[in-house]
C-alpha cells in the first residue's frame, strides 16, 4: 500500500493507494478514530453497489461499526438538491449525529454528493472517500464537494476535507472501457498542468493504462494524486494556484450542462475543454505545438477532441457565463503555456471563446 499526505496543517490527511486494501478497512477506520457508537452512513450508487457495497459493509460491520446505506441512481443527475434531501432524510431517520461519519463509495458524483451531505448535515460531520473510478483519483482529493444547479455545475458547494482517501485499485476492474478512458483524461490533465515528463510517460504506457495493468496503473494514479495533493496543500480554497486544476473545465462544465449531464462523461467533456484551452493558447501567442501535442495525447487514449455539432453555441456560451470562473465581466481561463505548464489568464476575450467553441465543432 502506498501512502501520500495532503498537507493542510490540522486538516492534513492521507491518501492510501493499493490493491485489495478494502480488506483492512475496519483497521484503517479504527486508526483514524471513526466512532463506533454513532452510525456510519455509506452513500453509493446503483452500479457501484452491485460490485463493492457488500464487501465494505461486511468488513466495517465485522469491525463493530453501525452501518447505514444509501443508494442513489448513477450519473450526474444525482448531484441535485432533491437527492441531497433524500440523503438527509435517511440520515435523520437512521439517527446520524454529530459524531457520525459519511462514507462516499463510488466515483466523482457520489464523492461530491456525499461530501456535500457531510459538509452540510448538522453543520458538518466527518467524511471518508472510497473512490471506485479512475476519474475519482482527482475528485476525491482536495475537499471540493458540491451539487449542481440546472444552469451550472457545482455552484452549490463547500470545502470539506475527508478524514482520509482509501483507493483500492482492484475496484477499477469493473469499469466499462468508456469510463476507463474518461478517467484517464484527468490523469493526463495532471501531467499537462504540472509535469511534461509524466505526459510522455502516459503516452508510452497508454496500452498498459487502458488495460489496467496493476503496476502501471498504480504508478499513474499515485503520480496524479501527488500533483493534486501538492497543489491543494499550497492553496486549499482556490484563491490562486489551485485554479490550475481547472484546465479544460470552463468549456467542459458548460458542455456537460448543455448536454444535460447525460450525453458526455465528465472526462470526455474535459478532454474537449483541454483541446479548446490549447486553441486559446495559440490565439494568445503561445506555440502551436501545444495544441497539436494536447490533441495527440488525448486521441491516443481514445478521448473525444471534437465538440458535438448539435450542441448550441449560444447555450454553451451562456453556460460558460454562469460558471463560477466568470467574475466581474472578465472571463478566466487556465491556459497552457507549454506541455506541463499553465497560467491563470483573467483577460480572455469572449469573442475568442466563441470562435474556439465553433472551431471545436470542426475538429478532424
Amino acid at each position: 500500500m502506498k501512502e501520500l499526505m495532503v498537507d493542510l496543517g490540522e486538516r492534513s490527511y492521507p491518501i492510501y493507494i493499493g490493491e485489495g486494501i478494502i480488506e483492512g478497512i475496519a483497521e484503517i477506520f479504527d486508526k483514524h478514530g471513526i466512532r463506533k457508537a454513532s452510525p456510519v452512513m455509506i452513500v453509493t450508487d446503483e452500479h457501484v453497489a452491485v460490485h463493492h457495497l457488500a464487501p465494505v459493509q461486511e468488513r466495517l460491520s465485522d469491525g463493530g461499526y453501525q452501518i447505514i446505506t444509501m443508494t442513489v441512481p448513477p450519473g450526474e443527475s444525482s448531484k441535485s438538491l432533491a437527492v441531497l434531501e433524500e440523503i438527509v432524510t435517511k440520515a435523520l431517520q437512521a439517527g446520524l449525529d454529530r459524531n457520525s461519519t459519511i462514507v462516499a463509495l463510488g466515483g466523482g458524483v457520489v464523492g461530491d454528493l456525499a461530501g456535500f451531505a457531510a459538509a452540510s448535515y448538522m453543520r458538518g460531520v466527518r467524511f471518508v472517500q472510497i473512490p471506485t473510478t479512475i476519474l475519482a483519483h482527482d475528485s476525491s482529493v482536495g475537499g471540493k464537494v458540491a451539487v449542481n444547479h440546472k444552469l451550472a455545475k457545482n455552484v452549490i458547494g463547500a470545502f470539506h476535507q475527508p478524514e482520509f482517501v482509501l483507493y483500492d485499485t482492484s475496484t477499477l476492474r469493473t469499469l466499462p472501457d468508456r469510463d476507463i478512458r474518461a478517467g484517464l483524461s484527468e490523469v493526463i490533465k495532471h501531467g499537462l498542468i504540472w509535469d511534461a515528463a509524466f505526459v510522455d510517460w502516459c503516452r508510452d504506457h497508454a496500452d498498459q493504462l487502458l488495460a489496467l495493468e496493476p503496476e502501471v496503473l498504480g504508478n499513474a494514479l499515485y503520480r496524479g494524486c501527488q500533483v493534486k495533493a501538492a497543489v491543494v496543500s499550497q492553496d486549499e480554497r482556490e484563491n490562486g494556484l489551485r485554479a490550475i486544476l481547472n484546465l479544460g473545465h470552463t468549456i467542459g462544465h458548460a458542455l456537460e450542462a448543455v448536454a444535460g449531464y447525460n450525453e458526455l462523461l465528465h472526462g470526455e467533456a474535459i478532454s474537449i475543454g483541454m483541446v479548446g484551452a490549447s486553441k486559446l493558447a495559440v490565439k494568445l501567442g503561445h506555440p502551436e505545438s501545444i495544441y497539436h501535442e494536447t490533441k495527440q495525447i488525448l486521441a491516443r487514449f481514445g478521448l473525444p477532441t471534437k465538440l458535438p455539432n448539435h450542441l448550441d453555441t449560444d447555450q454553451i456560451m451562456s453556460a460558460i457565463m454562469h460558471d463560477k470562473k466568470f467574475r466581474e465581466g472578465t472571463m478566466v481561463f487556465i491556459i497552457p503555456t507549454a506541455i506541463g505548464s499553465v497560467e491563470i489568464n483573467k483577460q480572455v476575450s469572449v469573442k475568442w471563446v466563441r470562435e474556439t467553441v465553433e472551431q471545436l465543432k470542426r475538429e478532424d
